[in-house]
């Protein structure tokens, strides 16, 4: 006998009138309702109001339907902080396609992997990026439509790889297009590449109800209002900009865009234009701190900073709040849409001395209102670790904030999700206030300037060296970067004359710079009795490197 239906369940249809599905599209055209003759977007001398963004929205993704995309095609984009950036997180999505936001400091090769794998019909370039976007066409397999973009505000040569520029190409669009609205909010809306645990970059997809949930955790963790001047220091590309080019518009606040991070640009920014919020790794922060005297500032008004990934010293946490800024910790992944805890500031904490405050501060924290569930679980047994703030366990994650999964990749999705949760691969701690502090990073991964950098890829190349014998690469903390590759390398019995120097500039025609190894260390590497590299003993002696 089937059991007998809720009394709920029975004459309440879900209809048009009761539902639809989330999705952060809906932020830009009420903001453009409520706010039409308001600042939307700062880029330079340039003012656009959200009425006008809104409809250049519009045009632009009907320009991509009357081009040819289809739903569910890829459209990328290469290109610094600039308007058209932020306009392409609304307008491909609204034309039914789905966002890949390139990281402009990869190599030519690595990109032409990333259009090929994505499968991009269309790709926008900032001219400053379009001789690298040339190198990678030339090796890509398809040959998507190319669209220049002309910034104002970049003054150099770049080449022009297309007959369309983006202008142009937004004027065959109507503001009047109403959009191909997803019909499901699992449908995909961002495609984010990570480098992850391979050499490989792994296609990090983002569904319409993650990134509208997000968005609105950014928002409400830090305290964004219809007057907040959100200051872009966070590469859009980077988890598209941690949510942030959702979060912003969903209260109504003003972007205020940069191409360049640079501290005289920044401070110049954040006092013409009334900043009051920004994000970025820890060497944004450093670059502030310690920025020229003629360069730094005082502000006026508190600007608050949110970061991830190192932990800031307690020296540039007080140098920061000298400067008249509050910081505020966070950790996440590209898999997350960004942000997925933080530190959360509690009662009393502003009136401690500072080593004990930036102690605090430094902690990974606690879960966004917005993610399902956070824990600390045991590797071995995947149970929950004594909130002891000793034992170690890996972070786990659940909920509508997390991917949909690695494009392609279904063996790496099945890795990354065990039993009901996202495996994040970074080693935690969590404190009796049920506060986590992340205390390893997963053990290929380097983190430089907010980077991703696998050890793997770099091993891989120094490899590729005539000389070269055996290679293992690790962090090392470093003072501006937070981390830094440190190669330890075992030269071939008959290779002599090799400086680390010569390894590094070889590299470089092979990798992408910020990738390469600082230092570069030869003799033999440890080994277990099966032969494997104990790379807990060259993470020790690279801290012990001067």
């Amino acid at each position: 006998m089937a059991p007998k239906r809720s009394i709920y369940e029975t004459d309440l249809p879900q209809t048009a009138a009761n539902f639809a599905a989330l999705t952060p599209l809906g932020f830009l055209f009420r903001a453009a309702a409520v706010y039409p003759s308001k600042t939307a977007i700062v880029h330079g001398k340039t003012r656009i109001n959200y009425a006008r963004f809104a409809a250049r929205v519009r045009c632009f993704a009907h320009a991509l339907v009357k081009r040819g995309l289809k739903q569910g095609q890829t459209v990328a984009i290469l290109a610094p902080n600039i308007p058209a950036m932020l306009e392409a997180h609304y307008a491909v999505p609204l034309a039914g396609g789905v966002l890949n936001a390139l990281n402009y400091r990869l190599d030519a090769a690595t990109i032409a992997f990333i259009l090929d794998h994505g499968e991009a019909k269309f790709v926008l370039a900032d001219r400053e990026f379009a001789a690298t976007l040339q190198a990678a066409l030339a090796l890509c397999k398809s040959k998507p439509t190319v669209i220049d973009i002309d910034d104002r505000a970049y003054t150099g040569e770049g080449p022009r790889l297309s007959a369309l520029d983006y202008e142009s190409f937004l004027a065959e669009g109507t503001p009047d297009y109403a959009g191909r609205w997803p019909s499901d909010e699992w449908q995909a809306i961002c495609l984010l590449y990570t480098s992850g645990t391979t050499g490989d970059p792994k296609g990090v997809v983002y569904h319409h109800r993650g990134a509208f949930l997000n968005a609105l955790g950014n928002a409400l963790t830090f305290g964004l209002r219809p007057d907040s001047v959100y200051l872009w220091t966070l590469p859009m590309f980077h988890c598209s900009g941690w949510s942030y080019t959702w979060a912003v518009t969903s209260v109504g606040g003003t972007h205020v865009c940069l191409r360049k991070v640079e501290p005289g640009a920044i401070f110049a920014s954040i006092e013409a234009n009334a900043v009051t919020h920004m994000c970025g790794a820890p060497i944004v922060l450093n670059t502030l701190a310690h920025a020229p005297a003629n360069l730094r500032r005082k502000l006026k008004n508190r600007v608050e900073v949110m970061t991830g990934g190192a932990a800031p010293p307690s020296a540039i946490i007080a140098a920061m709040e000298e400067l008249g800024f509050r910081v505020t910790h966070a950790y996440g992944l590209t898999e997350s849409y960004g942000p997925a805890t933080l530190c959360e500031w509690q009662p009393g904490w502003p009136d401690l001395p500072l080593e004990e405050r930036a102690r605090l501060m430094s902690r990974q924290g606690v879960a966004y209102p917005t993610l399902g569930a956070l824990a600390v679980l045991d590797v071995a047994t995947g149970h929950p670790v004594p909130s002891d703030g000793a034992t170690l366990g890996e972070i786990a994650l659940k909920g509508n904030t997390v991917m949909k999964g690695y494009l392609k990749n279904p063996k790496a999705t099945k890795r990354a999700f065990k039993n009901g949760w996202f495996r994040t691969g970074d080693l935690a701690v969590r404190h009796k206030d049920g506060y986590i502090e992340v205390k390893d990073r997963s053990k290929d991964i380097i983190i430089s300037g907010g980077e991703n950098i696998s050890s793997l890829e770099v091993e891989e190349a120094l490899y590729r060296h005539p000389a070269v014998m055996e290679a293992a690469v690790v962090a090392k903390p470093d003072p501006k970067w937070g981390e830094t590759p440190c190669a330890f390398v075992a030269l071939k019995p008959d290779a002599v004359g090799i400086s680390g120097q010569e390894l590094i500039a070889w590299l470089r025609g092979r990798i992408a710079g910020f990738k390469c190894p600082r230092y570069v260390v030869f003799g033999a590497l440890p080994k277990t009795s099966t032969g494997k590299i104990q790379k807990f003993m060259l993470r020790q002696r690279a801290q012990e490197i001067a």
